[in-house]
């Protein structure tokens, strides 16, 4: 009798647990959509399955804690993908991206952010619906800003032919042998040239962002934005490249 009673409460048990449990990745899509607030800027992070953290969440944090500074034209930020479903980060971060550019009518972008992603220096490069998609979004665009191997995207778009531009580090090679038309520089931590910003990423991803928001906001709103992520701010101190 001990038994069977024992069998019983498994059962129960088991059944509880289906009943409460969570959806896989492939199964769940986004059910909330992102608030637009009129009046904005609307700022748009293209992200895919290997996106690099911390090129996809430094710009991200900067541009988001402008809601906080009043007086200013704030910032709506929002990841675009080619899916509603999960998005796994290369460091396994998962998250649902707000939009999915193949079918849903998004918000004009006014600044566009390409961060790092696993196979920018390969397979996402033969992603024709991708490149034309950051083509489009970049037309009316007022910066386009990508961080580290982001900027294999936008030269792989045509975006970069007529402007300087640089990349992670490691990868700058590999960037002039694949783009050998392009105006490549080093050691500096991003290059500004038109409406193109092309950074190393990693954590010197903070700094175009900050840099953005001077352009936009002037230095005080900056360095105010900056000391809320415990950063010094001082543009005048930071090698960075304006064409």
């Amino acid at each position: 009798m001990k038994n069977f009673t024992l069998s019983i409460v498994v059962i129960l048990l088991l059944l509880s647990c289906e009943r409460k449990r969570i959806p896989e990745a492939s199964e769940a899509e986004s059910l909330q959509e992102v608030e637009i607030v009129e009046g904005r800027y609307n700022v748009a992070f293209l992200v895919m399955d290997g996106v690099y953290n911390t090129e996809f969440t430094a710009p991200f944090d900067i541009f988001q804690h402008t809601i906080f500074r009043e007086g200013i034209k704030a910032m709506n930020v929002f990841s675009v993908a080619n899916t509603r479903k999960h998005i796994t980060t290369f460091e396994g971060l998962k998250f649902l991206p707000d939009f999915n550019y193949l079918t849903d009518s998004l918000p004009s972008i006014d600044i566009l952010v390409v961060p790092s992603a696993e196979h920018h220096l390969d397979t996402d490069l033969e992603d024709t619906a991708m490149i034309d998609w950051v083509q489009k979004a970049s037309e009316d665009a007022i910066f386009v800003m990508s961080h580290c191997d982001g900027a294999f995207v936008l030269a792989k778009a045509g975006l970069l032919d007529s402007s300087a531009s640089t990349t992670f580090p490691s990868d700058v090679d590999a960037y002039k042998k694949m783009f050998p038309h392009l105006d490549v520089y080093e050691d500096v931590y991003f290059v500004h040239d038109g409406k193109f910003i092309t950074s190393q990423g990693g954590v010197r991803s903070f700094e175009p962002s900050l840099y953005v928001c001077e352009l936009l906001y002037g230095k005080e709103i900056a360095k105010r934005l900056a000391k809320g992520l415990v950063i010094d701010w001082e543009l005048d101190k930071i090698p960075y490249l304006k064409k």
